[in-house]
């Protein structure tokens, strides 16, 4: 995989958009995102993966902005190092090198525009697989709204990363039936967690992230630290995977 812009090929990426909310709500999520402090003394590694097809243009603008703003907040203190996977159009899939200056993430992230496609959940998987075997990765992150691959095959990498130690938190947004078995079943094998957002959720996802990040720059340790109801949330449904 090639860390140069922009990103080379490699194995993997999805992820869904973020929910329309008002200017004032985004505006106000972005000061508390700021103001984060993320306990935790070792650097972690993150994949961030995103669905780039065409059904995710709607919300695609916001969630970068959401996104971005957010791993913003833990990186300024260095403790996390992000990676972008995407895929779309017809099998592109591709990757960012692993990034602590947010403002590297922001840019690429803005580059991207959706394009018609299917899912290719599998790459991702398979992706993360090798990122691992280089280096441990703390945590994969998904965001997407519908699922057209064989789950029984997403099911075989996702045991694999569980077993490597990488939990995948899974987010969906709509209410896609199949996309919703295949995506808890990734979390379940992963011991990761799932979550559904939609439109009027925007605040909460960013929310979510922001525990995700503090996880795995900290573990469970650093989420029971900070102790905000969004690290509760995430607390309950690690441990109940334990």
């Amino acid at each position: 995989m090639s860390d140069s812009k922009p990103p080379a090929k490699p194995a993997g990426a999805e992820a869904p958009a973020v929910s329309k909310s008002s200017s004032a709500e985004v505006e106000a999520f972005v000061r508390q995102a700021r103001a984060m402090a993320v306990p935790s003394s070792g650097q972690g590694r993150l994949i961030l993966a995103l669905d780039a097809t065409m059904s995710r243009q709607p919300t695609w603008d916001l969630a970068c902005r959401l996104q971005a703003e957010m791993f913003d907040a833990v990186g300024k203190a260095g403790n996390l190092a992000v990676q972008l996977v995407y895929f779309r159009g017809f099998g592109e899939c591709r990757a960012s090198r692993f990034v602590t200056d947010t403002g590297s993430l922001k840019t690429l992230m803005t580059k991207i525009d959706c394009r018609g496609g299917q899912t290719q959940i599998g790459k991702v998987l398979s992706h993360a697989l090798k990122e691992t075997a280089r280096g441990k990765v703390n945590a994969l992150v998904y965001i997407g709204d519908a699922m057209e691959e064989n789950v029984d095959e997403l099911a075989a990498k996702a045991g694999q990363l569980g077993m490597h130690g990488m939990p995948a938190f899974i987010f969906q947004e709509g209410r896609d039936p199949a996309a919703e078995v295949a995506f808890k079943e990734i979390a379940r094998l992963t011991k990761g967690a799932w979550f559904r957002f939609d439109q009027n959720s925007a605040a909460q996802l960013a929310k979510l992230l922001s525990a995700v990040a503090v996880f795995a720059t900290g573990g469970l340790r650093a989420l029971e630290a900070r102790g905000r109801p969004e690290d509760r949330l995430m607390l309950e449904h690690l441990k109940g995977r334990k």
